[in-house]
């Protein structure tokens, strides 16, 4: 009987629907902006709906990445490509800097705080140099 009730509750709150997963990747808010914008483009095409119909998690996710993504995409894959080349980065950090920009050693410190290493007062100079090119 116990089976039979959790069959019938259908979708628990909070809970996702996800069919299959395809491809998983680390995303600058950039390029969630421009794939947000493409899919809500598509949606309003194929069914004819307004805006206040887009469903309420993409409305939401499209209003932060407009509203924090402070480089466009091609800016941001540069940047990304730019702090590849420096030592003590790997994808994960490059994409936040490049979502959160930051402009002194203390924010670039909190970004590494996380990490196994400690960076360099040369280090940090070198991140700031390479952002300051995209500002």
């Amino acid at each position: 009987m116990e089976s039979k009730r959790r069959e019938g509750r259908g979708k628990e709150k909070g809970e996702m629907i996800v069919k299959e997963i395809i491809k998983e990747e680390v995303l600058t808010l950039a390029e969630a902006k421009e794939i947000l914008v493409t899919l809500t483009e598509r949606m309003k095409e194929a069914e004819g709906r307004e805006e206040e119909e887009v469903r309420y998690e993409q409305r939401k996710a499209l209003e932060h990445a407009s509203k924090f993504a402070k480089l466009d995409v091609e800016g941001s894959k540069a940047l990304i490509s730019d702090l590849m080349k420096l030592k003590k980065m790997n994808n994960n950090i490059a994409v936040r800097i490049a979502d959160l920009m930051p402009r002194s050693k203390n924010e670039v410190r909190a970004i590494y705080a996380k990490e196994q290493f400690t960076l360099s007062e040369e280090d940090i100079e070198e991140i700031l140099d390479c952002i300051a090119r995209y500002i």
